[in-house]
């Protein structure tokens, strides 16, 4: 996934639809209890921490579905920083129209803010040594797509985006293996070959001895799961040239680096997507029509 405008895409419209369905149902009752629907207004969304954006075309789509009328404008783009303080997007328009939209268009972004800032840190981590931060299927159903555009933002790398794009062979998949031999992984690799001649195949290794058995076949990518570093270190040094490698496994920010240091190709997060902490982000009144209010 690339940055390109990620509203272009129909199943991320379809979310933002259904998002909005859920939340407002039949009707914003207490706006419609008591905004009178001709005050207008300009509204901000505001950054109360510093943070990578994502999600501001996001957004913008979910103000322009509730009201086409409303006038939006990203001041901060998707995979720039902002400060603290820092306004992302102003909305000008009907403020009844921005309030019903104020709640998902802000659930959307924090979420995606959070994930890019939490995968910026990581790339910054690692930075010295090249090493891509990947992002994995950890994912919060049926928002896969917001999520990985986030991590992008962020500055990491998309992996697979779901089980038909790649072929990743695990420790389940080969005590599974009818007629395989488990530890054969050479064997496992010519199989999904054979399958998908098409699709990259990467293998899921523990030991040194997998990681040999994998090798025979030149895979395109052999992860290193849950590996001490003196481990990775030996088998990026049988992989080189051979296969990529990808370490993965609990590894934290505090020892991203340490990992990146054995020569590993990439380093898989769970984490990006699981655990980020959303950012706090606000929607502000910066001018309301006082005449709407029959004011003079």
């Amino acid at each position: 996934m690339n940055m390109r405008d990620l509203m272009l895409d129909p199943r991320a419209v379809a979310a933002v639809e259904a998002a909005l369905a859920e939340d407002v149902g039949p009707g914003d009752a207490t706006t419609l209890a008591l905004v009178d629907p001709s005050v207008m207004a300009t509204g901000e969304i505001l950054a109360r921490e510093a943070c990578r954006v994502a999600g501001a075309t996001v957004g913008r789509k979910v103000l322009e579905t509730v009201d086409p009328s409303l006038q939006v404008e990203i001041l901060v783009p998707d995979g720039c920083d902002v400060a603290k303080g820092g306004t992302i997007l102003t909305i000008r328009g009907k403020a009844a129209s921005i309030l019903v939209a104020e709640r998902t268009a802000l659930n959307f972004m924090q979420r995606m803010c959070g994930i890019a800032t939490l995968t910026s840190r990581f790339v910054e981590a690692v930075r010295a040594h090249g090493t891509l931060i990947l992002d994995t299927r950890k994912t919060t159903p049926g928002l896969r797509i917001f999520e990985k555009h986030a991590v992008v933002c962020g500055g990491g790398t998309n992996h697979r985006f779901g089980l038909y794009d790649r072929v990743l062979i695990k420790d389940n998949h080969r005590k599974l293996w009818q007629g395989g031999d488990p530890d054969r992984l050479d064997l496992a690799v010519a199989a999904a070959r054979a399958a998908f001649p098409r699709l990259m195949v990467e293998v899921e290794v523990e030991s040194l001895a997998e990681c040999v058995s994998a090798l025979r076949a030149k895979p395109e990518w052999i992860m290193l799961d849950n590996m001490t570093c003196e481990l990775m270190s030996e088998c990026v040094s049988l992989c080189k040239g051979v296969s990529k490698t990808e370490a993965s496994g609990g590894i934290t920010l505090d020892r991203a680096r340490e990992v990146a240091a054995t020569g590993v190709d990439a380093i898989s997060l769970g984490c990006l997507t699981h655990s980020a902490r959303a950012m706090d982000l606000s929607l502000e009144w910066s001018v309301v029509d006082a005449h709407a209010y029959g004011c003079h």
